[in-house]
């Protein structure tokens, strides 16, 4: 019996050494950890609890240093903005442990932002804890909060990932503009396509 035990243990031990990350929040979910604070470019702390505006929040993984997020980057400022401008809070995480050392520390999210005209919160994930959190694995990733801060939105901004000319679906804004209506959000889930997050081994 001992030996089966112990056969057993190296296949436990390896099992928890994989662990994949959770699956994503499922869709009606409330925003996790509200209250947790987190370092924003500014050096103010801030959770998502205060970046919720009284439509809604929009949480968005995103980093310094990927190709896509890079590519996207004038339509996830065009989303932000519009979610700003309709009463939803904006907040932008960069969960790239593994890569403060090569672009995504805090003073390079800093450059970043200024660079890129950030006038929402970009905040440090660390330990990629609210990424583990939300099951978010790509940047960019977006997830939509209601009023109620449940979840209505998960996915892309959009549904073309190399360039804005073949996009065909704004998927982001149209979900802000059904949540801020009040409808039934007609796409709640699409593909994140991007940079996997690079967490800490």
């Amino acid at each position: 019996m001992k030996k089966i035990l112990f056969a057993a243990l190296p296949v436990a031990v390896l099992a928890l050494a994989i662990r994949s990350v959770s699956d994503p929040l499922p869709i009606g979910s409330p925003i996790p950890n509200p209250e947790v604070k987190m370092k924003d470019i500014t050096g103010k702390e801030v959770s998502f609890k205060e970046a919720k505006e009284k439509n809604g929040l929009l949480v968005m993984f995103s980093c310094n240093t990927c190709p896509v997020v890079k590519r996207y980057q004038t339509r996830s400022n065009e989303v932000c903005k519009y979610a700003m401008d309709k009463g939803v809070g904006v907040i932008l995480l960069n969960s790239n442990e593994a890569y403060r050392g090569n672009g995504d520390s805090y003073d390079d999210s800093k450059d970043y932002g200024k660079q890129n005209g950030y006038s929402w919160h970009y905040v440090m994930d660390e330990n990629s804890k609210m990424a583990d959190a939300f099951g978010a694995t790509r940047t960019p990733e977006c997830f939509l909060f209601n009023s109620e801060g449940k979840l209505v939105y998960h996915g892309a901004i959009d549904d073309n990932s190399d360039g804005p000319e073949a996009v065909t679906r704004k998927h982001a804004i149209v979900a802000i503009d059904e949540m801020v209506a009040g409808k039934e959000i007609s796409m709640k889930e699409t593909k994140s396509v991007g940079c996997t997050i690079k967490r800490k081994s």
